[in-house]
Order: C-alpha cells, then sequence, then structure tokens
C-alpha cells in the first residue's frame, strides 16, 4: 500500500497506490528477486537490518526535501540586495518552488510505474542535489528562479515515493508506529534547514543556505543505492499529456500573474491580461478534455463528493495559510528589527517545534471529532496571525517565537482531520487521482497566498509612506530630532529612511491581519462537512 504524499514535508494518511503489485500476488521469480515487497514477509536479523536501513534512507529523503521548502526564506532580503531584485519579483524565489512541486505531484504516481522506484529515487536526489548546487551558484534573479523550479518538480516525486517504500517493508500491523517515525523527517527538516541555513548565511553569505543541502543529497543517494531495490516496472502506463499540460499551462500563467501583476500595475498592463487568459483558455481546455477523454489525467468525478469538494476548499486554505509568516518575517526581522540571519532562522525554526508537538499530540487527538480540531486548528493560526499584527518597530525574538510556534502548532493540527475528512467519503477507486488533486491545490495555494500577501504589504506600505510624509510639514519639523533635521540633506535623508522603515512596518503588519482574515473566512465552511459513521 502507497500513502500518498505532497511536496511540502507534511505526512499524508496511507492510500492505494494503483502502480504497486500487492504482495500476496504471485509473481515472476525474477521480480521479486529484486524488490523490496517481500521483504516485509522475512523474519530474522538480517531482514530486521534491511528493514531498518530502508526506513532511515527514506526519512533523510525527506529531511532532504523538507529542509528546502522554506530554507530560501531566512535569508529573502540578502538574496534580494545580491541580486538587484524587488520585494515582489524575489518572491519568485519562493513560488516558483511551490508552483513547481505542485504540477509535478500528480506525475508522481505515473513516473513511478514507468521508471520504478529505484531509478525514480536514485534520478530525483542527484538531480535535486545538482538543482540545489545550481541555486547557490546562481548569478541572476532569473538563474535562481529556474533552479528553484527544476527543484521543485524533481523533489515532488520524492516522499511519495519513499513512503511507499517504506509502508512496503514492514506488514500492515507496524505501519502506525513507522509511519511515525518516517514523518519525524517531514517535521525535522523544517526545522534543520531554517536554523543550519541562518547560522551558515550569516558565517558565510546566502548561498551556503543552497550549498549545505548538496551533502545530504550525496548522502542520501548512496542510501537509496544501497538499500532501494524495486527495479520493477509494474505496467506501460500511457500518460494524458493534453490533460497534464493544460493543467501546467494554467496553475503556471495563473501565478505569473500574481506574481507579476504589482510589478506590471495589474489588469491595466496587457501582460497581466494576457496572462489570465492563458490560465482561463487552459484551464477551460483541461476541463473540456478530462471530460471527453476515456482516460484523462485526473478524473473530474471526483468533483461530485461533497466532503471531497470541502476538503479542497480546506486544505487549499491550509495551504494558504502555512508558509506566509515564514515568508513576511524574515524581511521584517532583518529590515525594520535589523537581525541576523541566525536568529530569524532560530525564530523560523521555532516553527518546526509547533508542529513537532501538534503531531505528537494527534497520536491522541486523531480520536477527537475533526471538525472541532479543524476549527481549533484555523482559530490558532488566526491568534499567531493577530499576534504579529500588533507587533512594533523593535520586534523582540520573544514576541515572535511565540506566535511561531503557536501556527505551527495550528498546522499540525489542522493536517490529519482535514485530510480525514477530504477522504471520508470518496470511492476507493478515485483516491490516487484524489489524493494529487489534494497536494496539488495546497502547494498552489501556499503559492497563491504568498503573492497575494506580498501585493498588499508593497501597497499599503506605500500607501502609508504618503500618508506620513504628508504629515512632516515645516510647522511640526521643529520637534523632529535633530539627526532628522530638514534644513540639512543629511537629516533629510535620515528622515526619509526613518519613513521608509515605518511604512514597511505598517505594510507587514496590514499582511499579517490578511493573513487572520483569511484564517477566518473558511468556518463557516466546516458546517457543511458530513462524516461517514464507522
Amino acid at each position: 500500500m502507497n500513502a500518498a504524499r505532497g511536496g511540502t514535508g507534511d505526512p499524508a494518511p496511507s492510500q492505494p497506490d494503483s502502480a504497486q503489485s500487492d504482495p500476496a500476488t504471485p509473481q515472476p521469480d525474477s521480480a521479486r528477486a529484486d524488490t523490496n515487497l517481500e521483504l516485509a514477509q522475512r523474519e530474522g536479523p538480517a531482514a530486521a537490518l534491511e528493514r531498518a536501513l530502508i526506513l532511515a534512507t527514506c526519512t533523510l529523503v525527506t529531511v532532504l526535501y523538507a529542509m528546502t521548502v522554506t530554507i530560501a526564506n531566512v535569508s529573502l532580503p540578502a538574496i534580494q540586495g545580491t541580486l538587484s531584485a524587488t520585494p515582489d519579483q524575489i518572491a519568485w524565489v519562493v513560488t516558483s518552488n511551490l508552483v513547481a512541486t505542485a504540477v509535478a505531484t500528480p506525475l508522481a504516481g505515473w513516473l513511478v510505474v514507468r521508471m520504478g522506484r529505484r531509478w525514480l529515487m536514485n534520478a530525483c536526489v542527484l538531480a535535486f542535489g545538482l538543482a540545489s548546487l545550481g541555486c547557490g551558484l546562481s548569478g541572476s534573479l532569473e538563474e535562481l528562479v529556474l533552479w528553484r523550479t527544476v527543484q521543485g518538480a524533481v523533489g515532488a516525486p520524492l516522499v511519495p515515493a519513499s513512503q511507499a517504500i517504506v509502508l512496503d517493508a514492514y506488514r500492515r500491523e507496524r505501519h502506525g508506529a513507522v509511519l511515525a517515525i518516517y514523518g519525524m523527517g517531514s517535521v525535522l527538516g523544517p526545522i534543520i534547514g531554517p536554523t543550519l541555513g541562518g547560522w551558515l548565511a550569516e558565517t558565510y553569505n546566502w548561498r551556503w543556505l543552497f550549498y549545505m543541502i548538496v551533502p545530504f543529497a550525496i548522502v542520501s543517494l548512496l542510501g537509496t543505492l544501497a538499500v532501494i531495490r524495486d527495479r520493477e516496472i509494474a505496467q506501460r502506463k500511457a500518460l494524458d499529456w493534453t490533460g497534464f499540460l493544460s493543467l501546467s499551462v494554467a496553475l503556471a500563467a495563473a501565478q505569473l500573474m500574481l506574481d507579476r501583476g504589482e510589478l506590471a500595475d495589474w489588469f491595466d498592463a496587457p501582460e497581466i491580461i494576457g496572462w489570465a487568459a492563458v490560465a482561463l483558455v487552459a484551464l477551460y481546455a483541461f476541463v473540456v478534455h478530462s471530460l471527453s477523454t476515456p482516460q484523462p489525467f485526473l478524473d473530474l468525478r471526483l468533483f461530485a463528493d461533497r466532503n471531497f469538494v470541502v476538503g479542497l476548499v480546506l486544505v487549499f486554505v491550509f495551504g494558504m495559510l502555512n508558509f506566509t509568516p515564514m515568508t513576511l518575517l524574515p524581511p521584517l526581522m532583518q529590515n525594520v528589527g535589523s537581525y541576523p540571519d541566525s536568529v530569524v532562522g532560530l525564530v523560523i525554526g521555532s516553527r518546526g517545534v509547533g508542529t513537532l508537538a501538534a503531531f505528537s499530540f494527534m497520536i491522541v487527538g486523531s480520536r477527537i471529532e475533526p471538525r472541532l480540531m479543524i476549527v481549533t486548528g484555523f482559530l490558532l493560526q488566526a491568534w499567531a496571525g493577530w499576534e504579529l499584527a500588533h507587533l512594533d518597530t523593535q520586534p523582540t525574538v520573544a514576541a515572535v517565537f511565540g506566535p511561531m510556534v503557536m501556527q505551527g502548532f495550528g498546522v499540525g493540527l489542522l493536517w490529519v482531520p482535514i485530510t480525514m475528512v477530504t477522504f471520508n467519503t470518496l470511492d476507493s477507486r478515485l483516491v490516487p487521482d484524489g489524493s494529487a488533486v489534494y497536494h496539488m491545490v495546497r502547494n498552489f495555494g501556499s503559492a497563491v497566498h504568498i503573492s497575494l500577501t506580498v501585493t498588499v504589504s508593497l501597497r499599503m506600505a506605500r500607501t502609508a509612506y504618503g500618508e506620513l510624509a504628508e504629515r512632516v510639514t515645516p510647522f511640526n519639523a521643529s520637534v523632529l530630532p535633530p539627526a532628522w533635521s530638514t534644513d540639512h540633506p543629511a537629516g533629510l535623508a535620515s528622515l526619509a529612511r526613518e519613513l521608509h522603515r515605518q511604512s514597511m512596518m505598517i505594510g507587514y503588519l496590514d499582511a499579517f491581519v490578511f493573513f487572520v482574515a483569511t484564517s477566518l473566512v473558511v468556518l463557516p465552511l466546516v458546517a457543511a462537512i458530513r462524516l461517514r459513521k464507522a
């Protein structure tokens, strides 16, 4: 059996994998000798050691990918300065990775079928390490965005394939304990990545954020080469290229519209109108083609299930909230609070501590009414955002640390019940496609909200700067500190810098208010959930 996983390092429930052979089904000796599938049935110290090595390797692969999801956030201001990017352009470093993951995630099952898990794991780990090295060597924003896109695309199949291998290596009755150990990788990655990366970035420079991933990739590759033995190709399954390409174009065009909107003045610019038109046409082509082909890329019968549709909206909002604070806080703490990268990394890593605590609680908490847990999770997100929306221009580490831990705890509380609700009534035959759509929507939600939040922050900062500047007149200039004297050019420059800092802070605070509103607006939808009784 296989557990569908997304590309962001969040644990997912085990689901059937159509690309996997049933261990109980007779297979040719040549195939059985080259697979990990029969390992679950073996006993003895040698088999136990082999299973442990497989679990350790697959967990390391998960840590490898989970580290990179938020690692660039630690030094976004430094990257922005080095590559001469604007605040909205530097957000592409984050959103490009998320969109690439969203597009590539539905391909994971097909790639496993076509390539086999061994070749897929080895190829993706190698490509992931090379893409990370390319990120560190990038000399322009365009290069960095390109390599981050490659990083997201080749990393997307790693987690679904590795979790499937872990589940195959152990008996069904041990899956709960094994998934608990394996899931630690998805939690440790967002703690190790920002913390270690922040120290390296401060000691050397931001490029070491990506260089540090390379040793992890080398160790992971050695592990996959040594212990992953699933070489069989289950079947030659055709891919609906028309459906895949039209959906990919729709997602990419929509994200480009959001990323470029603020810089190009939104729908006053022909470019933005063009991206919106491409997205709508591609989405229309995807829907029409999916309804008219016998084997579509994604089965649209999924949307006939009420719980699944409600779950998609919930996980879309979950994705919107997931990484937004981790994108806003680094520039706030560095540009407004003047904190070094190492401190920012510790604050970002604290979110993982909250998530770890929530996952530990959910071992027992998963028995609680899921609708109650969903409401609680979103309220915790809103509370964390509200606390961050009341920071001042001298934010202390303690003032940021607490809300980040609580935001991470809310993420951990939300993940399990939303997943349970989404798949509670879905036909088991539609689960593989449902899992693909589920994770794609979540990742796309993260990218969308980051783009919208950056837009809100920039617009409100510009508005605030204009309002603050209007209040500095010759009639009240005499009450300003001597360092901001309007009688000298140096004083005027210092005053302008302070006005810019204050207006940036107002923009960040308004963006956190937007975060709170997003957390609360989805709550009425919880009433639409209908659970199937056990």
